[in-house]
C-alpha cells in the first residue's frame, strides 16, 4: 500500500520533471509566459513537446465530444474561438455522437485550417477489422488524408487490454501507421489506472497516453502517482483530461459541496495540471466563451512549485480520498492505490 510519504515523493519527482522538461513555450518566471512565433492564423498558445513524436502541441487542446453536442452554429463558433485563441490541437473520437463530432471537424476545421492544426481521434474497436472500418470512417468524416494521432479508446481493465490485443487492434494501428494513414498511435482511459499499467507492460509501441489528471486524483486510485512516472520515463506524449473531474468539481456529488470555487479556483485547477509533466490539457469546452476563458488561463500561466501543488492537493484531500469527487468516471471498489 502506498503511504503518504511515497505519494509526496512521487509528486516531488514529477514536479522536478515538469520544471526541467524541454518544452517550447514553458513559462519563464522572470519574463512571463513565452509564446511561439505566430503562424498564418495568428498568435498561438505556448507549445509543448509531445513525447518523442517530434510534434509540438498547444498546452490547451479542444475536446471533441463537446464540439459534437451543440448546434452546427455553436460548434463552428467553438472551433473559430479556439483558432483565434491560439489553440492548434484538436481531439475527438469515432464514438462521440456516433461520428458526429468528427463530422463537425470535417465541416468547420479541416477545410480551412488543416495544415496548421493537429487532429487526434480514437477507436473503440475490439478487433482489427472493426478498427480498420473506424479508421476509414474517421478519415472520411473529417475530410483528411492522415490522422496525427490515432488512439485505442477507453481501455477499462487489464482483461480489456488483453482482449483488444488478441483481437488485433494494435496490429491494425501499427499497420495504419506504417502505411501513412496515421502519424502516431496511443491509448486512452479514465476508469482504472491498472489498465494503463497493463498496457504499458504489454507493449512499448504506444507513443502517447490520455488519462485523468486533476487536484483530487492523487487522493484516490491515482493515475498521477501510478502511471505518470512511467510515461515520463518513456518520454511519451502525456494528455491530461478530467481536469475538472468531468464537471464534478463544479457541482459536487454525494452530498458534498462543490470544491470550485470554494476551495480551488478553475484557474488553479488547470494550473496544477500544467505544472506537471503534461504535454497538453484536453478540455471539453461546450461554448466559445469557455474556450476563451481557458485559453486566457493558458496564456498567463506560471508554473506552480512543489509547495503550491501540495497545498491544492491537501485542500481537496478529505473529499477526494472517497472517490466521490471523480465519481463520474473512476471505478469504485478497486481498493487503495
Amino acid at each position: 500500500m502506498q503511504t503518504r510519504r511515497d505519494a509526496l515523493r512521487k509528486m516531488a519527482v514529477l514536479g522536478a520533471a515538469a520544471a526541467f522538461a524541454p518544452w517550447i513555450g514553458r513559462a519563464d518566471t522572470q519574463a512571463g509566459p513565452r509564446r511561439p512565433p505566430p503562424d498564418k492564423l495568428g498568435p498561438r498558445l505556448p507549445l509543448r513537446e509531445f513525447g518523442l513524436t517530434g510534434m509540438q502541441v498547444t498546452m490547451l487542446a479542444v475536446g471533441g465530444s463537446h464540439v459534437g453536442r451543440p448546434s452546427d452554429a455553436e460548434a463552428e463558433r467553438i472551433i473559430e474561438a479556439a483558432i483565434e485563441a491560439g489553440i492548434r490541437t484538436f481531439d475527438t473520437a469515432q464514438l462521440y455522437q456516433n461520428g458526429g463530432s468528427e463530422e463537425r471537424y470535417g465541416k468547420f476545421l479541416s477545410p480551412k485550417y488543416r495544415e496548421h492544426v493537429q487532429i487526434f481521434t480514437k477507436t473503440m474497436a475490439r478487433d482489427a477489422r472493426t478498427a480498420q472500418g473506424h479508421l476509414e470512417g474517421s478519415l472520411r468524416r473529417m475530410k483528411i488524408d492522415v490522422i496525427d494521432l490515432w488512439q485505442m479508446h477507453d481501455i477499462s481493465t487489464p482483461e480489456d487490454v488483453d482482449n483488444r490485443l488478441r483481437g488485433g487492434v494494435l496490429d491494425a494501428m501499427m499497420k495504419a501507421k506504417a502505411e501513412g494513414e496515421v502519424r502516431h498511435i496511443g491509448f486512452t482511459g479514465h476508469t482504472n489506472w491498472r489498465a494503463h499499467a497493463h498496457a504499458l507492460k504489454q507493449t512499448d509501441v504506444f507513443e502517447s497516453c490520455l488519462m485523468p489528471i486533476n487536484v483530487a486524483d492523487s487522493s484516490y486510485e491515482s493515475f498521477i502517482l501510478n502511471i505518470l512516472p512511467t510515461l515520463v520515463e518513456r518520454r511519451m506524449g502525456v494528455q491530461a483530461m478530467k481536469t475538472l473531474a468531468a464537471g464534478d468539481f463544479l457541482r459536487g456529488r454525494g452530498g458534498l459541496g462543490p470544491i470550485i470555487p470554494d476551495l480551488v479556483s478553475i484557474e488553479e485547477a488547470l494550473g496544477f495540471v500544467w505544472s506537471l509533466p503534461v504535454s497538453t490539457l484536453v478540455s471539453g469546452m461546450g461554448q466559445a466563451s469557455h474556450v476563451r476563458e481557458n485559453a486566457s488561463y493558458a496564456a498567463r500561466f506560471e508554473p506552480f512549485d512543489e509547495k503550491q501543488r501540495q497545498t491544492l492537493i491537501d485542500r481537496v484531500a478529505e473529499p477526494g480520498r472517497t472517490g466521490k469527487l471523480e465519481g463520474n468516471f473512476k471505478r469504485q471498489g478497486l481498493g487503495g492505490n
